[in-house]
């Protein structure tokens, strides 16, 4: 098989490449370093399985993933990550990942997620899979649409014009969204609740 491996930490890619090379039934391995150069190898190259990070420069894992469904969807992709992070998840598993995995595993595990991929199967680590179902959205309706009209560069007086309240009441919808997602600024509030998947 041939597999294309998009991981920016150049020894922790290295390392993972020589330990897979050593399995008999991996043919080729091709390295990106990056989203964009991960891009290009599957546009020119038969992978049978792309493994990808997904904090990458220029293009993220999620955006290969992507990229990759609209124009190659025999590939089979395997998501491995560090991070739990509910929005990146389910932004996965809706663009139709085969597999999303934590990066904590031994690479005989990794090949055992190969192999499930390719004949077929999807696979979740368990962990994943218990932050999403504890993790509910604290935001009310109200307090949802406030924050996508922040997010999408809107005054105080804009939003309240647009939603029918008073300026006094979007100033109150944004207090308590600061508090409920223990955000200082409109900035770390629109990142927490669009890592989660809440707007």
């Amino acid at each position: 098989m041939k597999l294309l491996v998009a991981e920016d930490q150049s020894m922790l890619r290295d390392a993972m490449c020589q330990l897979l090379l050593m399995e008999e039934d991996v043919e080729a391995i091709f390295q990106a370093n990056n989203g964009q150069e991960a891009i290009e190898i599957l546009g020119k190259q038969p992978i049978d399985v792309a493994i990808l990070d997904i904090e990458m420069p220029y293009k993220t894992g999620l955006d290969v993933l992507e990229w990759a469904r609209a124009n190659h969807p025999t590939v089979k992709i395997i998501i491995v990550t560090t991070f739990k992070r509910v929005g990146y998840f389910q932004r996965a598993i809706k663009a139709g990942v085969d597999a999303y995995v934590l990066k904590d595993r031994s690479i005989s595990d990794l090949m055992t997620t190969v192999h499930t991929v390719l004949a077929g199967r999807k696979e979740y680590s368990p962990e994943l899979m218990e932050t999403v179902m504890n993790h509910d959205n604290p935001l009310s309706t109200q307090e949802q649409r406030v924050l996508e009209l922040i997010a999408a560069g809107k005054t105080s007086k804009e939003i309240a014009s647009q939603l029918f309240l008073s300026d006094g009441t979007v100033r109150n919808y944004t207090t308590s969204i600061f508090n409920k997602l223990s955000a200082n600024n409109r900035v770390e509030a629109i990142n927490i609740a669009q890592e989660n998947g809440w707007i």
